[in-house]
């Protein structure tokens, strides 16, 4: 079923749902200016109870999300997927470690030294021992599988908490529609069923949200509590979290001033214990540094920052085109745009997104799955504005309304268009030769899997190794490699290595070679 209603998108049909969806609008406009039949329909909503359309919107976001969820780890941004998911393998393979982290690669293109014990420390590996565990205790599905599961249900649980947030700053009807973006962006759709920790911290970092806004509220110490062990584990996962905390220091500020802010001392235990995990972990990785990948450069590597490329791909290309549709402009502008106190919060949020993006310049021009975190903000402010828009008595109800039901659709349809090559599989043919070596090869053979440095090749041969040829082969051999293996046929290095070592197997799509000179 989800197929077809993909073909139907992608083919010569596409015309015809876009007729369908102008014919829906203008239906919309005529039931509208029928006042008797707005308030039937109002009348009838009023008697479904919001938490059977959450429930709804839950198991609809659940099964959209099952799209392509058995396809090979060779989709969009396969490579990073590919090094969380090769920590995963090697616990399985290796049994479980989480001071000790290790994945495939060991070439020296992630951190410039060799990396001979494989190890990984970039996120502390808590999502890793969750996919770990979930493998152990139910082995039907694949690796694979149940990366990009828990990544849903990590999804879910953050569509819960962001329709809590949105009752509580705007209203239940606010909570729900913020819930509804965050379940069915397209661009969220994607990027919350693949094998990353980003969800899982975005989760996590909601989660102490929520639990913040419950101690304010009431004053229990076993909320502030939540909070930190909620934002401890967001922070060991990514440091990134830490831009989810600007709604924080608002909420104290408001309650108690901001002069007495340091004189709490319960608040600053708690900040106390909230990065006490984080610098812990980041000193014990200093005894590691061949695993450690470069991360400067996300910063601002490139001097990017602020310049007119970075406002053009950050808030042209990505929240306006990728994430927005354009068309979700209009009702995100009102969600800012309509001041009212209890949204304070949402600005406070945004602020924290914006100095996110600011500081981690370069990482989130480059890679789009870096959006991944200021999509809850994004929800919340179009919760926002939806209801504002709805609820306008300055213009036109009629047209406000037909503009805003227009924009929502567009904000799918476009949405939806700039997403789909996502989830193709653009070469196959590492898959197969992955295949191959699996086949061919012993299961502790350390081999080349040629692919510019990118891992999603090497992960797909499920050996250990280098991505690339980053040094004079005859080095390479002496630090234990035994095959070679290529999609590529014409690149000169292929041709030369297949002259002058033993080529075990060739198709028209890859070759396979042992690094030996024993004919």
């Amino acid at each position: 079923m989800n197929q077809l209603a993909l073909k139907l998108f992608l083919t010569k049909y596409y015309d015809l749902v876009f007729v369908f969806i102008l014919l829906l609008i203008f239906s919309i406009f005529l039931f509208l200016n029928k006042s008797s039949l707005t308030n039937r329909i109002n009348l009838i909503l009023s008697k479904i109870p919001i938490k059977f359309l959450l429930f709804t919107f839950l198991v609809i976001g659940f099964i959209v999300r099952l799209y392509g969820i058995t396809n090979p780890l060779a989709d969009w941004h396969s490579f990073r997927q590919s090094d969380t998911a090769s920590v995963t393998r090697v616990y399985l393979e290796d049994g479980l470690n989480l001071l000790y982290p290790r994945y495939h690669d060991y070439s020296t293109t992630q951190s410039g030294m060799f990396n001979l014990q494989g190890f990984r420390f970039v996120e502390f590996p808590i999502y890793n021992a969750a996919h770990f565990f979930l493998i152990r205790l139910f082995p039907t599905y694949s690796l694979e599988v149940w990366g990009r599961l828990l990544s849903i249900f990590s999804a879910l649980v953050s569509a819960y908490i962001i329709f809590l947030i949105g009752r509580r700053f705007i209203s239940k009807w606010g909570g729900l529609f913020s819930a509804f973006f965050y379940l069915f962006i397209p661009f969220n759709i994607y990027f919350t069923r693949v094998i990353l920790p980003e969800p899982m911290m975005v989760t996590l970092a909601l989660l102490a949200l929520w639990s913040f806004i419950q101690f304010i509220d009431s004053d229990k110490t076993l909320y502030l509590l939540g909070a930190v062990i909620f934002m401890a584990l967001a922070l060991l996962i990514k440091p990134y979290a830490i831009f989810y905390t600007p709604p924080l220091f608002y909420l104290v500020s408001q309650k108690i001033g901001i002069k007495k802010i340091l004189g709490q001392k319960r608040l600053l235990a708690a900040g106390l214990l909230t990065i006490v995990p984080f610098v812990l972990w980041r000193i014990w990785m200093q005894n590691f540094p061949e695993g450690i990948p470069f991360w400067q450069w996300t910063l601002n590597g490139d001097n990017i920052r602020f310049k007119p490329a970075f406002w053009y791909w950050l808030f042209g290309e990505r929240i306006t085109k990728l994430i927005l549709g354009y068309w979700g402009l209009i009702p995100f502008a009102f969600g800012i745009m309509v001041y009212k106190k209890t949204r304070v919060f949402f600005y406070f949020l945004l602020l924290g997104m914006l100095l996110y993006m600011g500081v981690i310049a370069t990482a989130n021009v480059r890679h789009d799955y870096y959006q991944t975190i200021v999509i809850p903000s994004i929800s919340l402010v179009l919760g926002a504005g939806v209801i504002e828009m709805w609820n306008l008595k300055v213009f036109n109800k009629l047209a406000v309304r037909g503009i805003l039901i227009f924009s929502l659709l567009m904000l799918f349809l476009v949405g939806f268009f700039q997403v789909k090559e996502f989830y193709k599989i653009n070469h196959p043919e590492i898959i197969a030769a992955g295949d191959a070596v699996d086949r061919l090869t012993p299961k502790d053979a350390v081999i080349i899997a040629a692919y510019n440095g990118d891992t999603a090749f090497l992960y797909q041969t499920r050996r250990k190794g280098w991505p690339v040829v980053d040094r004079p082969i005859n080095e390479l051999i002496e630090r234990g490699v035994q095959y070679y293996v290529s999609v590529n046929l014409d690149h000169p290095q292929t041709r030369e290595f297949m002259n002058e070592f033993i080529v075990i197997e060739k198709t028209e799509k890859y070759v396979v070679i042992k690094l030996s000179n024993d004919r």
